[in-house]
């Protein structure tokens, strides 16, 4: 009798060339043949039990062929397509009775043994044409020798490639719950929560899992082979293999997954070599599309997205041990849209209040009249620092950030219309005042130097005295001093309270002004002022704030002080 296995190498092989031989189906030799990338590249055979990856050239058929020994065999075949659709047809070729498989002892000598086959192309078992991850199945298939027939009409792709004669046993892919879809839980405007249910096999076979999210704007994927065609972002990283080089059908991490936490984690990948003839580039990653892993959790939310856009979102959950996958079934949402943006008008020459609420944003226009030569924008924040943006007409003029006052002068453009928009800091709420005038004699801020600390004098403070200095400017402007005694609980959060540079003199009590006087001088560097506070009590600390008030009666506050007398004089 002639064994089977002979046979099949002597229809796929010339005499001179073979080399190889078939894999077995012993556990321990079968997992050490399919490490060995090599192995099967050059051999049209597909191993019992293995996910191997194939190369489909532009109309240009492939086949490939895998022996079933003894009648009455379960059978399992799956082709996967990557980034094109296929065509595939499934036949059987009879082989005679002398070639069962039943022989035993040694082989006889390879020129005895050529197998007499019958009908040359086979009779067809099942064939299909299009993207979608398709199996042939079979409870109880003949002994033959079986061709798989595959065909890319679009152009050159990859696919994946598995057969099994033990389909039960081998498991290869991970299970899918009987509810396999993803939902969406929770949906913002750059974000979104995806949640899906475990798969079976970890939660009763208790094999190691773990599952990635794929997320782009075009279409929901069928697999992951499919998945790592649209991380490479076009068909260049696709070149052909070469004899024993090529893609690796067991290496999870070439999918440019990363891992969020938990194993199995992947090697980082080293810095790419040259490309070299017979190696596929790298896939170069695209901007628009997002992919997670995460060990074994089964909610996730997905950060960064665009307000108002449409998403897919697509889970694979992958063995741990064989990387071997299986996809959910995607679905897909559109973020929420920007909230409506309210924009405030600026009226010529007068100072608004504007809020900003925490990490948000104001917008504010000025539409001044059709003949202006010159508009001025001035911005007090209260507080902390803001971003201020001004645009003209949509065009962006300036943008930086702001502290105290400025002041920003631009030349006139006829019928121009202005939008300034306002960003609070993540730190907390904003206050601001705003100003926009095309009389730009009309100051509604005092101007201020660059350094508005308030400096005590150590060596001339007594038990009932301190005395403090400040800058002036050129501009003559009034100066009022409040004072007020803190105690030891004076801490950070009252002292914040207390820096709100827009609450003026008409929120202090009167007792607690101390004088009010004008002061300027032409040179800056000579521009200081002195005063003297008096009748204060030995070893008590004060709060000391200096306002300097506009001509248009506004006013700005320097930045507080406390200085604390002596307690023994």
């Amino acid at each position: 009798m002639v064994p089977l296995q002979w046979c099949l190498l002597w229809l796929l092989f010339p005499l001179s060339s073979w080399t190889q031989k078939f894999p077995t189906r012993d556990e321990e030799l079968f997992q050490m043949q399919i490490r060995d990338k090599a192995f099967f590249h050059d051999s049209s055979v597909i191993p019992d039990g293995a996910e191997i990856s194939s190369y489909l050239f532009r109309d240009t058929p492939k086949r490939y062929f895998f022996v079933v020994e003894e009648d009455n065999t379960p059978l399992s075949v799956t082709v996967t397509p990557c980034d094109a659709p296929l065509e595939w047809q499934l036949s059987l070729q009879e082989l005679p009775e002398d070639a069962s498989g039943e022989g035993s002892g040694d082989p006889e000598p390879l020129e005895q043994q050529r197998p007499r086959v019958g009908a040359a192309g086979g009779a067809a078992l099942f064939s299909y044409k299009g993207n979608d991850v398709e199996s042939f199945a079979a409870a109880s298939a003949p002994s033959g020798l079986y061709r798989l027939e595959l065909l890319s009409t679009e152009k050159d792709t990859r696919c994946q490639l598995y057969a099994s004669t033990t389909p039960d046993s081998d498991q290869p892919y991970p299970a899918l719950p009987s509810d396999p879809r993803v939902d969406v839980t929770a949906l913002g405007r750059t974000s979104a929560t995806l949640a899906w249910k475990p798969s079976p096999s970890a939660a009763l076979l208790g094999r190691p899992v773990h599952y990635c999210v794929l997320v782009n704007r075009e279409h929901n994927f069928k697999s992951l082979c499919a998945a790592e065609a649209a991380l490479g972002g076009d068909d260049a990283f696709m070149p052909a293999p070469g004899p024993g080089l090529g893609f690796s059908p067991f290496d999870f991490a070439r999918f440019g997954f990363g891992f969020a936490a938990g194993p199995p984690s992947p090697p980082g990948p080293p810095s790419p070599p040259a490309p070299r003839a017979g190696r596929p580039a790298q896939p170069r990653p695209r901007a628009d599309v997002q992919r997670v892993c995460t060990a074994s959790k089964n909610v996730l939310t997905v950060s960064e997205l665009r307000p108002g856009t449409q998403y897919y979102f697509d889970v694979f959950v992958a063995d741990s041990r064989s990387n071997a996958s299986s996809a959910y079934v995607g679905t897909f949402a559109r973020t929420r849209e920007e909230a409506a943006q309210k924009t405030a008008e600026l009226k010529d020459g007068k100072v608004s209040d504007v809020f900003v609420p925490r990490k948000g944003a104001a917008f504010l226009r000025f539409a001044p009249p059709s003949a202006h030569h010159k508009v001025t924008f001035a911005v007090h924040s209260c507080l902390d620092a803001v971003q201020v943006q001004l645009r003209r007409d949509g065009k962006l003029l300036l943008s930086q950030d702001v502290e105290g006052v400025r002041q920003f002068q631009l030349r006139g453009k006829p019928k121009a219309k202005y939008v300034l928009r306002l960003k609070g800091n993540r730190k907390g709420a904003s206050l601001l005042k705003v100003l926009a005038t095309t009389r730009p004699s009309k100051q509604a801020f005092p101007a201020l130097p660059e350094d508005t600390r308030v400096k005590a004098f150590d060596k001339l403070r007594t038990c009932s005295s301190a005395t403090v200095a400040w800058l002036g400017t050129q501009e003559r402007n009034k100066f009022c001093i409040y004072k007020k005694e803190v105690d030891g609980k004076y801490d950070e959060d009252q002292k914040k309270r207390e820096q709100n540079q827009c609450l003026g003199p008409d929120t202090r009590k009167k007792s607690e002004k101390v004088l009010c006087k004008y002061f300027h001088s032409q040179n800056l560097q000579k521009a200081v002022t002195t005063e003297t506070i008096k009748g204060l009590q030995p070893g008590k600390a004060y709060l000391l704030d200096v306002y300097v008030i506009g001509h248009g009666g506004h006013s700005v506050k320097y930045q507080s002080k406390v200085v604390k007398t002596r307690k023994f004089c």
